[in-house]
């Protein structure tokens, strides 16, 4: 089954895009907060928060999973 952020893609090695990806996702869920669009700016939000964390919290470039040096899989 298929990630929904695959963070395995060589195109979102580059920090600059992983950057740009997330300020995109809050940015826009900003401007709907302050355009009175509170639906739109919480899934925006959200999905800002989860690449975020996808991108810099549970990222590995070289492709290891990070289940530390006992883990088969």
């Amino acid at each position: 089954m298929k990630k929904f952020l695959d963070t395995d893609h060589p195109m979102l090695r580059p920090l600059w895009v992983r950057l740009l990806i997330v300020s995109v996702c809050l940015g826009w869920a900003v401007l709907e907060f302050v355009t009175g669009s509170p639906m739109w700016g919480t899934i925006f939000g959200g999905l800002g928060v989860y690449a975020a964390y996808g991108f810099f919290v549970d990222f590995h470039p070289d492709g290891r999973d990070g289940g530390g040096p006992g883990n088969s899989a």
